[in-house]
């Protein structure tokens, strides 16, 4: 079969590989289309050390090194069900796959949260297949039905968890105000989450074609350009004085951090999802001690895939508004990697089709 490997940095490439097999407690999947996500652009540009990659050293829970199958953001249909699997899902059901390599074992694994497993890894990075490819083979608890959610939409439900695992932990109230640092694709999908769970959207943008995704895709009630206007006293107008109840760093850059925090109010929470490649310098006293801000931080989703695909059934969440580009596997380094590395402003969301 076909299949797009990771080799290391500006080198994939379309292989023919063995078709995977199925074996007891997995699934038989033919994808359909792989979102290209942030952290495949730094794989592909940066090489493997930005994703936690140790070339040539194998992965502790896939037992594989480089070259591995690609893409982590997929959607497919079910091709085959091993005898022992007891799911309500069916042979032909479109389904998307929650991309998780966890050991079960440690701390995190027992209490629930495996998305803070001690040696994590993904499907479609660190072995076990990936998106890109015309089967993969999974285990049967990371397969999760979609019902009649467009394949194509479907890509998005990943990313999305991500978003709504973040809004989750900050436990949001219908008519409280949010403020979410960055309009990319996760910080859009954070809008919308809130959104949907009755929250009021400020979101906070630099780029002039992020900050009309925001508007026209309803992700953000009202749109701040920081460069242009103090985000702390503006949110502060926004809520009669008091600054805004969570917020949350979708960016990745210090200065968003201080700036939402500035917004908060006393007691408010910073969620901090987006990834630093640096350390954050706060200044403890008066930014968090005084007015008692807590800080808080978000990686992945644990038990988030079920709940998100409902919410997008429930209220009936357009995902496609979010797609930007739709190409062919061939293309994915020209059409996909580097127009997302030029383009990045024009862009929320470039899926793949094999």
């Amino acid at each position: 079969m076909k299949a797009v490997r990771y080799y290391g940095k500006e080198h994939v490439q379309l292989d023919d590989i063995p078709e995977p097999e199925l074996k007891p407690g997995t699934i038989k999947i033919k994808p359909a289309y792989t979102g290209i996500c942030g952290s495949d652009l730094h794989l592909y540009f940066d090489g493997p050390e930005s994703g936690g990659i140790t070339p040539g050293t194998p992965h502790p829970l896939s037992g594989e090194k480089l070259p591995t199958g690609f893409g982590h953001e997929f959607s497919g249909v079910v091709e085959a069900i091993a005898d022992d699997v007891d799911t309500p899902v069916k042979v032909g059901d479109h389904v998307v796959v929650e991309p998780l390599m966890v050991c079960g074992k440690c701390y995190a694994c027992q209490s629930g949260n495996y998305n803070a497993c001690e040696k994590m890894g993904f499907i479609g990075v660190n072995g076990g297949g990936g998106g890109l490819s015309e089967h993969i083979v999974v285990e049967s608890r990371w397969v999760h039905p979609i019902g009649d959610l467009p394949l194509d939409q479907a890509a998005l439900i990943e990313p999305m968890s991500v978003a709504y695992h973040a809004v989750r932990r900050t436990n949001p109230q219908p008519g409280q105000t949010a403020v979410v640092g960055g309009a990319g694709p996760i910080g859009l999908l954070i809008g919308t989450v809130l959104k949907a769970k009755g929250v009021r959207v400020i979101i906070s943008e630099l780029s002039s074609a992020r900050k009309e995704k925001a508007l026209s895709s309803k992700s953000a009630d009202i749109v701040i350009d920081p460069s242009k206007e103090d985000l702390g006293k503006r949110v502060h107008e926004e809520t009669g004085g008091a600054g805004a109840d969570i917020a949350f760093d979708a960016a990745g850059s210090e200065i968003v951090v201080h700036q939402l925090l500035s917004a908060l109010r006393p007691e408010g929470r910073l969620e901090i999802v987006a990834l630093h490649a640096k350390p954050v310098t706060l200044n403890v006293l008066p930014e968090l001690i005084m007015p008692e801000k807590l800080i808080g931080a978000s990686i992945g989703y644990a038990h988030d895939h079920e709940p998100v695909i409902k919410l997008v059934h429930d209220k009936h969440i357009d995902l496609s508004q979010f797609i930007t580009d739709r190409i062919k596997v061939d293309d994915i380094v020209e059409k996909g990697f580097k127009a997302l590395r030029n383009d990045a402003e024009h862009h929320v969301k470039i899926i793949v089709q094999m």
